[in-house]
């Protein structure tokens, strides 16, 4: 694969090793720095070095190998299946399963569970790593997520998602006490300018994001709250949150660092999903019970206030 990036005025003076980490996505620095090394990053024609500093109009072309495919295979992998029917199947899953195969992740995640489950019925659009797969939610992330078992389901709900016809409903546990009892943040959503595995709001190269949140209860130092989702950016939940100074419960990427009320991972639950069936044209609206782990915690938070 083979792209350009045209330097902004705002970025004159970066290294490029840096840069290139920020703009491409699953890419550390190190890599970024291999594949300058290798020739494969050129400026004008000619290859540069990794310590180079970027100027405003500059053009670099780079060429970035393609992954090696695997083969994925499908495993006997217990599913808790909350809807199902012969266009798709709305998955509850639990926390700690990564939902597609990555690296340091090649078993155990939900898609090895459905190719065990659905055989060949599921969608190609998601690709070989990601068959059915319409969205996804975090491994530390439990609840629900819908998957289609053909290519006509898969582009009728991805379209709901990108018009945001598709109804997310999550519940979380925060820290702090949420002063007003519901409100909406707006704010756009990036990659860290530093640290490539964590998602900041940001201006630069980012994309818009839109949290609706309702308390349900309030605690002392902490806040069960509801949820909605606009838009569907990458730990956008997480990011909003601890943006307005109340980051989920048990967060060590965006919030205290430390287990927190026996948590190890985010205190964040996938609710409820609605959505028009893409055979029936109906409304479907699939819900779940939050799981023993989420009301473990609201045990050990005391007494309502």
């Amino acid at each position: 694969m083979t792209d350009t990036y045209t330097i902004r005025a705002q970025e004159s003076g970066e290294r490029i090793d840096a840069l290139l980490a920020q703009e491409i996505d699953d890419m550390t620095r190190s890599q970024a720095a291999r594949l300058i090394a290798e020739g494969k990053v050129t400026l004008c024609c000619a290859p540069i070095k990794k310590n180079h500093r970027v100027s405003a109009g500059e053009i670099f072309v780079v060429e970035v190998p393609e992954p090696e495919d695997t083969e994925i295979t499908a495993e006997s992998i217990p599913l808790d299946i909350a809807f199902e029917d012969d266009d798709l199947v709305v998955v509850n899953k639990p926390r700690g399963m990564v939902v597609h195969p990555a690296p340091g992740h090649a078993g155990g995640t939900l898609v090895n569970a459905l190719l065990w489950h659905c055989g060949d019925s599921l969608s190609g659009i998601g690709g070989e790593k990601r068959p059915g797969i319409v969205h996804r939610i975090d491994m530390d992330t439990s609840g629900l997520l819908i998957v289609a078992k053909n290519d006509y389901a898969h582009r009728f709900l991805s379209a709901q998602l990108a018009d945001h016809s598709l109804s997310r409903t999550y519940e979380a546990v925060v820290i702090g006490k949420i002063k007003n009892d519901n409100g909406t943040i707006d704010a756009p959503i990036g990659r860290h300018p530093i640290d490539r595995k964590r998602m900041a709001v940001t201006e630069r190269n980012s994309r818009s994001a839109v949290t609706h949140y309702e308390v349900i209860a309030r605690y002392n130092g902490y806040t069960h709250i509801r949820c909605n989702l606009e838009t569907g950016r990458t730990h956008q939940i997480r990011v909003h949150m601890a943006h307005i100074g109340h980051p989920l419960l048990g967060d060590e990427v965006y919030g205290r660092k430390g287990k927190e009320k026996g948590l190890e991972g985010q205190c964040l639950h996938a609710r409820t999903l609605r959505f028009i069936h893409p055979r029936t044209n109906e409304l479907c609206a699939v819900t779940s019970e939050l799981p023993a782990y989420f009301t473990d915690v609201l045990s050990r938070l005391g007494d309502k206030i």
